[in-house]
């Protein structure tokens, strides 16, 4: 059986969703990465959380935010 990948998520990553949010920005920022992954919508600052799995099928885009020093 092939393993699943888990996508590397850390808190402040940039995320872009297959489906816009209801304000029509489809751009999120991750603040929480476990099980559950919590994201604020970058146009109107509303949060959300959703299950890991359901999450990593949306993520179009992934964006690193640079390692603090």
């Amino acid at each position: 059986m092939a393993e699943k990948r888990v996508l590397p998520l850390r808190p402040g990553d940039t995320v872009t969703l297959r489906k816009k949010h209801p304000c029509g920005c489809d751009r999120f920022r991750v603040v929480r990465a476990g099980t559950d992954v919590r994201v604020i919508c970058l146009g109107c600052g509303r949060d959300m959380m959703l299950p890991r799995d359901k999450f990593e099928r949306a993520v179009r885009k992934h964006e690193h935010q640079p390692e603090e020093v």
